[in-house]
């Protein structure tokens, strides 16, 4: 019997260690639950001003609008992605380390570090391009098909480095990279052209090797010899004049961009992102802040987020955010060999 009362004991107590067990995971998952239920309502909806503004700009500007247009009218987020216009962009040092120069092939390569608008740390990578005739546009060799890795793009296009370019419509909702937004110029010739006509935002090259901001149609282009270019927005420096305000809208992400100092040299800049423990991504104010950090006289915004990507002699430079790899895209701008 004692034995017997001890068994029964043992079981009782097992029980109720089970049912202990049970009560906690159900516990926990129901506050995940409704953590992720109510998230959404305390970022696009809750007191935290700055929090509200990194979170709205960055889902509005990403592949996934959709998620904030649920909860907020296109009068609402518009008003939240403006609510820093009339502060000064951030004078925060960026920090510079030289990490190859190849003054064979006219190419230096930087590690850059600061704070983004926000405070939060990030972390990159400039490329200075000597001689401006040498960067061209590469695109997919599925154009309408599929897209192809950057990797893909320069080994085919036998250039030595790039970074990714425009970026893409996607007409089936397959999200390939194969329809390249807007227009595409390469080697004088009009290779895509989705603008139905209209006048679109150009990040080009002209026959001298000028970077060239403006809003052209097809037939402009051909008037104003632009030999290499894509459709992306918004400007961040034209004429020596900065255009970005506040922290320009768009909340954080890994960026990409490019520039052009007085002397006619290029910079890509490319700025990693959405990784908390490595770099936090930077606002529109944040790359401007590079590009005058640099000289240029000249600078765009380029497709960012997982499109973000600098290739050098075949390595792949920054930190990919995209647990995936390469993303598939439609056109990057390349370093042809002297």
């Amino acid at each position: 019997m004692p034995i017997q009362r001890s068994v029964r004991a043992q079981q009782k107590t097992h029980r109720k260690k089970r049912l202990r067990l049970k009560m906690v995971f159900t516990f926990i998952v129901f506050h995940l639950i409704f953590a992720a239920l109510m998230s959404p309502f305390i970022l696009f909806w809750g007191p935290f001003e700055s929090l509200k503004v990194i979170a709205v700009g960055s889902v509005y500007t990403s592949r996934h609008p959709q998620y904030v247009q649920y909860f907020l009218s296109e009068d609402r987020i518009t008003n939240i992605m403006h609510t820093y216009d009339n502060r000064i962009p951030s004078s925060i040092k960026v920090d510079r380390v030289s990490v190859v120069t190849n003054a064979d092939e006219g190419i230096t390569i930087e590690d850059i570090e600061g704070r983004n608008y926000y405070g939060l740390p990030y972390k990159g990578k400039v490329m200075l391009i000597s001689d401006p005739k040498r960067v061209k546009i590469a695109l997919t060799s599925q154009i309408g098909v599929a897209g192809e890795r950057l990797t893909d793009m320069i080994r085919n296009s036998e250039a030595i480095a790039g970074i990714n370019a425009g970026g893409f419509y996607d007409p089936d909702g397959k999200g390939n990279g194969s329809f390249p937004d807007g227009i595409t110029i390469h080697n004088g010739e009009i290779v895509h052209n989705s603008a139905d006509g209209k006048a679109q935002d150009m990040i080009a090259f002209d026959a001298q090797g000028n970077l060239i901001l403006e809003t052209l149609t097809a037939s402009q282009l051909e008037e104003k010899d632009i030999q290499e270019g894509i459709s992306f927005y918004p400007n961040l420096i034209k004429n020596g004049k900065t255009l970005i305000t506040g922290d320009g809208g768009w909340g954080t992400a890994p960026r990409t961009g490019i520039g052009q100092t007085a002397d006619g040299t290029v910079i890509f800049v490319v700025i990693d992102g959405r990784q908390p423990l490595w770099s936090n991504g930077a606002a529109l104010s944040d790359l401007m802040k590079v590009f005058i950090d640099y000289g240029a006289v000249t600078a765009a915004n380029l497709d960012g987020g997982s499109s973000s990507e600098m290739i050098y002699d075949g390595k792949i430079l920054n930190k990919l955010w995209n647990v995936f790899g390469e993303r598939y895209m439609p056109t990057a701008f390349v370093v042809m060999p002297k």
